[in-house]
């Protein structure tokens, strides 16, 4: 048996360029890795695959699927095709990251079954590998299984690794409702936005320690989509700032919203927002 943490990600910018021709969205996203996590813990079996989850922590958790539609499961099965083999599992899931929420937690736990199954079996494959594993199960697995600091552009899967960003606090908090990034895109589609992040602009003031100045260049394209859905995000970014944030931005479809902050200010961030699950955590 070994286990493995499934991290949750943030959205520093989120920007669509446009409809592919197989019908997916050209995308350009600063993605960071937070310590925010789920708990996964694999054993040999004979063959299959079985799922137990604990989700009793999470809003929304009795509303996860533990079969083949759970991304944890289907990763298994997409492990054991590309190895060619039966290599039988058992996965125990404790789930930290809400669900419909923005922070990847299902691509996560994807991430964490392949990451953890190569380990397992001692199958010794490389990253690339893994994450042509994940690619065949969402676009955000290939990030989640790498880590750090990315730019990603394609689906999500072309990634880019970027210097690794100071290790900010980050307070999330994530209104009642759940967004699926299907609806979220679907509805960008009949209103794009009309102003988009200067993502290369970013990523040069990220490498060069110019912090404030990113910041105030930060943007996610789906969060007008969002707020007609859920006008609450708005007051949480407006509180958050309020209380001291150095930047609050929704994270990929909503509805989380995360403000960066230096220790100091955490407390008073995460307390600032009332009518919102909080979850305390940082850079990873």
């Amino acid at each position: 048996m070994l286990k493995e943490l499934a991290r949750a990600k943030i959205n520093l910018t989120l920007d669509i360029l446009g409809v592919r021709a197989d019908g997916y969205h050209e995308v350009s996203m600063i993605m960071q890795i937070i310590e925010l996590a789920d708990e996964l813990e694999l054993k040999k079996v004979s063959s299959g695959i079985s799922l137990k989850m604990d989700a009793t922590g999470i809003i929304g958790g009795e509303n996860i699927p533990t079969d083949e539609k759970n991304l944890a499961w289907r990763a298994a099965i997409e492990f054991q095709k590309f190895c060619g083999k039966n290599l039988g599992v058992a996965i125990e899931l404790t789930k930290k990251i809400p669900a419909a929420a923005g922070l990847a937690g299902g691509s996560a736990d994807a991430a964490a079954v392949i990451r953890g199954m190569n380990r397992l079996y001692e199958t010794n494959l490389t990253e690339k590998e893994l994450c042509a594993i994940g690619e065949r199960i969402g676009s955000d697995v290939p990030f989640c299984i790498i880590g750090g600091t990315c730019l990603a552009e394609g689906r999500g899967e072309i990634l880019t690794r970027l210097a690794p960003i100071k290790n900010f606090s980050v307070v999330l908090a994530k209104p009642r409702g759940e967004i699926s990034t299907a609806w979220a895109y679907k509805n960008y589609d009949a209103n794009p936005a009309k102003t988009h992040p200067p993502t290369e602009k970013i990523i040069v003031q990220l490498a060069n320690g110019d912090y404030d100045a990113a910041f105030k260049n930060f943007s996610n394209v789906l969060e007008g989509v969002a707020l007609e859905k859920i006008p609450a995000i708005a007051d949480c970014k407006n509180k958050m700032l309020a209380a001291g944030a150095k930047v609050a931005l929704m994270s990929g479809s909503g509805p989380t919203v995360f403000a960066l902050t230096d220790a100091a200010h955490v407390k008073q961030i995460a307390n600032s927002v009332e009518s919102a699950q909080i979850f305390i955590t940082k850079f990873h």
